[in-house]
């Protein structure tokens, strides 16, 4: 039986309820948490990227366009937010410095060449920053694997950007489900 690799992408605090949260972020907790005990029970694999960030974050080119430090190492606010954290807890954790990591593609990569996998799913924060960032570049490290997005397990900055990053990533053959399901809405 093929399975899944489940990507939860910068489920962490500061984009919950910290520096960058927002209502639309709080309102998916529970309905990732229900997606990845399902996934663990079938036997996928997930894993969880985290936003990482340092001290000298507001002299980074992101911190020049976004001047709200947050995910910086070792606080509060870089944690995986605790409904989550013992979910995470055999996962692997990519801890990521930019919006889109280079490793998780490669790892994705790697897993799906051993065999077995019929498929991509990622969700989380934000949809239309780190989301589609991850689901393009895991598009072009694995151009012939599907690759699915599930929008009401993610929230973007707003409601509209949420809407747009959807939209992009069906553009670029990411397969969208849970479109109009979203907690928020």
């Amino acid at each position: 039986m093929a399975k899944k690799i489940i990507v939860a992408v910068d489920m962490q605090k500061d984009f919950i309820d910290g520096a960058l949260g927002s209502a639309e972020a709080v309102k998916i907790v529970d309905r990732c948490a229900e997606k990845i005990k399902a996934a663990k029970a079938e036997g996928d694999t997930v894993i969880f990227t985290r936003d990482t960030h340092f001290e000298n974050y507001m002299n980074t080119e992101e911190g020049r366009n976004l001047p709200v430090p947050h995910c910086i190492k070792g606080t509060d606010g870089w944690q995986i937010t605790a409904a989550l954290a013992e979910l995470a807890g055999d996962a692997l954790i990519i801890d990521k410095e930019t919006f889109g990591s280079r490793d998780l593609g490669r790892i994705v990569a790697e897993k799906l060449a051993e065999g077995g996998y019929d498929g991509v799913e990622l969700f989380g924060l934000c949809t239309d920053i780190c989301v589609i960032s991850n689901a393009l570049l895991i598009k072009a490290f694995c151009p012939d694997i599907p690759i699915y997005v599930d929008a009401s397990c993610s929230a973007g900055v707003t409601p509209e950007s949420h809407d747009t990053a959807v939209r992009a990533m069906e553009t670029c053959q990411i397969h969208v489900t849970g479109k109009g399901e979203e907690p928020w809405r």
